[in-house]
């Protein structure tokens, strides 16, 4: 195994070569399809059945949030025309290809092509989509989208007391960092921050388990999954681990 750095002429260590990566482009607003979901650029016309999958949910799902929970369907409308108007976030509604129906939100941030990194988040996951099958697809629609347009690392970041978030990161493939203390005041409450990432020489073995996961076959007839993803991409993580520490030791 390689080193993860290299010694320059002054006998320092100095990171991988790069001369002959180019940035990736920033993301286009398009449609993004596969597995029964549908990720569209959002507009204000998700409103209505976004006003209605989030008014399945009692307020929880707004906990670790800094938007809702929505008075009515015209505070939603509001917040979705704001969201829809940005550029970074850049917002997907999150539609089930067969109802037609919103019934979440996720996005891109902190979009930085000239370091080939961006985030996702801002996740807003109705009632309906919470721990389901459309909601496994929608993340890796995003993550492969992200890669094939060649980003070099899709970050995951999360309050750090969010526990359904951080297993979320985690049975989705993506490592963890760290915590970073004291990072935000949200909802006049302190919140440290959880990072987690996946990297592009990851990324070929992990959107294998990710495809194997989302295949008809991995289903039973009631749609109950037969393996689950946390099992599969566990072995993933474990592998990366000795990579980690070697970098970590050989900088202490």
């Amino acid at each position: 195994m390689s080193a993860p750095y290299r010694i320059n002429a002054f006998g320092q260590p100095i990171g991988k070569d790069l001369a002959h990566w180019s940035a990736p482009p920033f993301p286009p607003r398009r449609v993004l399809e596969g597995w029964g979901c549908r990720l569209e650029p959002l507009a204000a016309s998700h409103a209505a059945s976004l006003w209605q999958a989030f008014s399945a949910d009692d307020g929880r799902m707004f906990t670790y949030l800094t938007s809702g929970p929505f008075n009515d369907a015209e505070h939603c409308l509001q917040w979705v025309a704001q969201c829809a108007a940005q550029t970074d976030p850049q917002y997907y509604a999150i539609v089930d290809a067969a109802s037609g129906l919103a019934l979440g939100v996720a996005s891109y941030l902190r979009i930085m092509p000239q370091d080939g990194c961006l985030e996702v988040g801002w996740l807003h996951f109705s009632p309906a989509l919470q721990q389901s099958r459309l909601a496994t697809a929608a993340m890796v629609l995003l993550m492969q989208n992200a890669f094939a347009l060649g980003y070099r690392r899709y970050e995951w970041k999360c309050d750090s007391l969010n526990v359904p978030s951080r297993r979320a990161a985690q049975r989705l493939g993506f490592s963890f960092e760290g915590i970073h203390r004291q990072v935000r005041v949200t909802q006049r409450r302190n919140r440290d921050t959880a990072w987690y990432s996946i990297l592009d020489q990851e990324w070929p073995a992990l959107r294998t388990v990710l495809h194997a996961w989302l295949a008809d076959t991995n289903f039973d007839a009631t749609g109950k999954q037969r393996q689950s993803l946390s099992a599969l991409t566990l072995p993933l993580l474990a592998a990366r681990d000795p990579v980690l520490e070697q970098t970590r030791i050989a900088f202490q």
